[in-house]
Formats: C-alpha cells, structure tokens, sequence
C-alpha cells in the first residue's frame, strides 16, 4: 500500500479500491471493516470452481474527515467487474447499516452535536452490477442497499463517488441515483446499461462502443453534469475527490435534499419533464441535448480544458 501522501496524488481512476478507501479519509484514520484477514468471501464462486478474494472484491471500513466519521465502501474493479454478490452487498448493508446506528446513538448522547460532528457515508463505485455467478442472491443484495439508504435517508448522507474505471452501471448505477449527492471525474461513467450490452442486443449501428468518445458522451461525467445525474464534477487525481468530500460532509443533512435526484413528488415531476422533452426532441447524439441546454458550442464541448468547461457550461434545466 503506498504511503497517504502518495496516494493524494495517484489517478483515482488507476487507483485501487483499498487505495481509495485509505486516501479520502484523512491521514491514519482509516480502520478496515470485514477485511481480507477475515475471510469473507462467496461460497458460490467457491461452489463453481472460481477464483475467490478473501475481501469479495469490496473495502469497507472507517475513517474521520476533520470532526465528521466518514463510512466507507469502495468497490473493486479488477474483481469480477466489481459485480456485486452476495457478501459483496452485505458488507455494503452493514456498513451503511452501522453508520445509522451510530448516528443514532451519537445524538442521543449529544443533544447539541454539530452537522460536521456527524456521520456520513461514502460509496467509491466501481461495478457493472450484478454478480451474474450469484443471480438471485447479487439482486436481493441490490434491494438490501437500496432498503438501507431509505432507512439512513434524514439522517446520515450517502455520498456517491465514480471515477474508476469500470464505471457505475447495471443496478448498481440505480443504488448510485438513489444516493443523496454524485461526484465524479470527467473519466467516470454513470448508467443503466452498459455500452458494450447495448451494441450485443441492439446492433452496433444503434451504439458503437468502440467509439469512446460517443461513449463518454452518453455516459461520461461532463455529460452526467450537464444533465444533473452529477452533482459535483472534479479532476481526476483522489485528492480532487477528496476535497470535494470535504466541503460536502460539514453540510447539514437538510442540504442533501436539494441535490437528490429521486426521492420527492417534486422529483418526479422533473423527471416526468425530462422524459417528455426526450420524447419531443428525439435527440440523434448527447450534443443535441448540451445544445438544449443554451451551450452554443456544444459541438465542441467535450474538448474543453476541464476549467473553462465548470466556469462556462450551462445546465439542463426542466
């Protein structure tokens, strides 16, 4: 494992999961939960004869930012695509799980505990969803995440980080909507099907995924921030994400509210509107919609320098 320092300055995208988990924390605080020491792996790859990782390809674990304990899930790419099965999804239950229980007992004890005193919850995504080897016992993993966010949802804030290189898609780009705020590189990608999965069933005169600049249109961070799926778009080095979560985790939960995507009456509503200017537009590639947006320059907006891309975007507004 390299030192904090140097881990400030890796790639995010490049970085591992462990690496991840260690460098958004500060310095020395992060305490592994459920590691490879413990031995936590799936029975049903072990059954089919398949390679097993002693972690199931997840960090959890926790950490402080400043006053604020941070509980962290990081997943891991190079395992199986960071397919969620079924301990991979229960160590994100629990870790979700124990975050709110925490909360609870801290403000039981501590009537006047400031917002920056309490827990939040930070999900580094990196997965192409279901652990197919695992079917059934990967989906109810996705629906036992999905019950925990709901249950720490008012109190302990779930934030999203994806910036690695699988990206976040399958159900898991669903558990990643339902998180409270998104941060992501402009190398991360966020959705539902995978590009590769599109040109399989649908051709690829429908989606060339070979053609990754088509595919960082659709899928990219740029793209996800115009659109609003993204909340906070940053450079590409863990540092970038960690100073982005440290202006996050001293916001009152109350502020979380405002950046959710679905969650409220309100929500759907924008989503419904979303849905019909799609259906209106018909939209041939995603710089029609940059274009929608008011972007005069949206033939060129994905060739920005990431600076005067933040400082001059305009985004979709419904």
């Amino acid at each position: 494992m390299p030192k904090w320092n140097d881990i400030q300055g890796q790639s995010f995208l490049e970085s591992d999961a462990r690496a991840r988990a260690v460098g958004l924390v500060d310095e020395g605080t992060f305490t592994e939960l459920a590691g490879p020491f413990d031995r936590f792996y799936s029975p049903h790859l072990e059954t089919l004869g398949e390679a097993v990782e002693f972690d199931d390809g997840i960090v959890t674990g926790v950490g402080k930012i400043g006053k604020t304990p941070v509980f962290v899930i990081s997943q891991e790419g190079r395992f199986i695509g960071g397919s969620v099965g079924e301990v991979g999804g229960a160590k994100m239950v629990n870790t979700i799980r124990l975050a709110t229980e925490f909360h609870d007992k801290l403000v039981a004890e501590h009537a006047d505990l400031s917002d920056e005193e309490k827990p939040v919850v930070v999900i580094s995504f990196e997965t192409g969803g279901v652990r197919l080897h695992e079917s059934n016992a990967g989906l109810l993993a996705h629906a036992e995440v999905m019950d925990q966010l709901q249950k720490a949802r008012h109190k302990v804030p779930v934030i999203t980080l994806i910036g690695s290189k699988v990206g976040c898609f399958g159900g898991m780009g669903f558990v990643a909507a339902a998180t409270d705020a998104i941060v992501m590189s402009e190398y991360g990608r966020l959705g539902l099907t995978g590009p590769e999965v599109i040109e399989q069933e649908m051709g690829k005169e429908e989606f060339d995924s070979s053609d990754r600049a088509l595919v960082f249109r659709t899928t990219g961070g740029r793209h996800k921030y115009i659109m609003g799926d993204c909340n906070v778009l940053v450079r590409g080095k863990v540092s970038d994400f960690r100073e982005a979560l440290s202006k996050l985790v001293v916001l009152p939960v109350s502020e979380f509210e405002k950046m959710r995507r679905i969650g409220s009456p309100e929500l759907v509503e924008k989503q419904l509107k979303l849905v019909a200017l799609a259906a209106e537009m018909q939209p041939k590639d995603a710089r029609d919609v940059w274009a929608k947006a008011g972007n005069a320059d949206a033939a060129t907006l994905d060739s920005k320098p990431f600076d005067e891309f933040v400082a001059t975007v305009k985004r979709l507004e419904v």
